[in-house]
């Protein structure tokens, strides 16, 4: 078995810690025939690195979901795009974004897609526009967009210069970059910026899809992107509901720790954090609606010990940040008492992937489900 030691309620709870957020990406997609898209197959097909999960329908589920021993690492590997067909390009594009600004768009052949994730970028890339897009943020690393210039410094912090060297024609972002000062500041410079929907989860990726499609004139290709990922996501979430107990109290307990030990950031993601749809959609059981726990907390002995986890998913950058399964185990004692501690069954999954909910959900889902059905294929 291998071993490895944003919405807007994300970022709340990051500004509440005064945490800075470094998200070290190795994004990927699988490029697959067109007979193939839609199947969790398709999910797997073309990602590359020796770590990378096969499709689940490929494996062999364990009997009972609990009969192993973690921890393990969800990989979805390095790929490349698969752009729709762009289709005919209407400009000037005028949409109102999701702040209400009315924006209009005249020229895409300098884009931005900047967000804490990645997802906008890549959703730019899959709806056939990659060769327009001039920069990146640090989130955005898959093979296509790995050697575009940064713009974004410490992290996650937008660079005015940088920015402005690249000559942008429209930039796309939303709340979850900052600081805003620069944002307005792009604006004022007379660039088109449209800002669109911070929250992140598998019931939205649609509409966010459908409103950088809006604002790039490609509507069609922006339709033709969202039934794809649509139909992908629900067919890796059929196969999963072939493998995963049916029954409530056969179901893995599951809970989502954000972790940053350098900064002592310690939070269980609850209801509505985006992490409640992913662990949903993997077939396990939210502990976080039965404790009562809303939105991202610090995390307590209580709350921990309340929640029982048979298992805990993490981002693969927070369990490096403590040392590994030990060293969060040291730090929060708490969990040895659960059997997600006793039986080390932790999960993680790279920062950028995890809840980007964007073009490569069907693949995180995959990659997820493969780690806690039949993680010794993650070996």
């Amino acid at each position: 078995m291998k071993t490895r030691g944003a919405t807007r309620p994300f970022r709340r709870a990051l500004a509440t810690t005064g945490a800075a957020v470094l998200l070290v990406l190795v994004a990927g997609c699988g490029l697959s025939a067109p007979s193939d898209a839609g199947s969790d197959r398709a999910a797997a097909k073309g990602c590359s690195g020796d770590d990378a999960a096969p499709a689940l329908a490929d494996v062999d589920a364990l009997p009972d979901a609990r009969d192993w021993n973690g921890p393990a690492t969800a990989v979805v590997g390095a790929c490349e795009v698969r752009p729709v067909d762009t289709g005919t390009q209407s400009l000037p594009a005028t949409v109102t974004d999701a702040q209400g600004t009315k924006v209009t768009v005249t020229d895409t052949s300098r884009i931005l897609a900047l967000d804490v994730y990645g997802t906008l970028s890549r959703t730019v890339f899959e709806l056939g526009l990659g060769d327009s897009v001039v920069g990146r943020d640090i989130s955005t690393q898959f093979p296509q967009a790995a050697n575009l210039p940064l713009v974004t410094q410490n992290g996650h912090d937008l660079a005015a210069e940088a920015i402005l060297d690249l000559d942008p024609t429209v930039i796309l972002t939303d709340t979850s970059l900052g600081p805003w000062d620069v944002v307005l500041q792009m604006r004022e410079a007379g660039i088109p910026v449209v800002v669109t929907d911070s929250e992140r989860s598998l019931d939205n990726i649609d509409d966010i899809t459908r409103e950088v499609a809006a604002a790039l004139g490609v509507p069609a290709a922006g339709k033709a992107l969202a039934q794809r990922t649509a139909a992908e996501v629900d067919e890796v979430r059929a196969r999963i509901a072939d493998v995963a107990p049916t029954d409530v109290q056969d179901q893995l307990r599951t809970v989502f720790l954000y972790v940053r030990g350098q900064s002592g950031v310690y939070y269980m993601f609850g209801e509505d954090s985006g992490a409640d749809s992913l662990i949903e959609a993997v077939g396990a059981y939210d502990v976080a609606d039965e404790i009562g726990w809303n939105g991202m907390k610090p995390v307590t002995d209580e709350g921990i010990v309340s929640a029982q986890p048979d298992v805990v998913l993490m981002m693969t950058g927070g369990l490096e940040s403590v040392g590994g399964v030990d060293g969060l185990l040291e730090r929060l004692p708490a969990l040895a008492q659960t059997p997600a501690g006793e039986h080390r069954r932790f999960v993680d999954m790279e920062d950028s992937e995890v809840l980007g909910f964007g073009p490569e959900s069907a693949r995180v889902l995959n990659a997820l489900a493969v780690a806690l059905y039949a993680p010794d294929a993650v070996s």
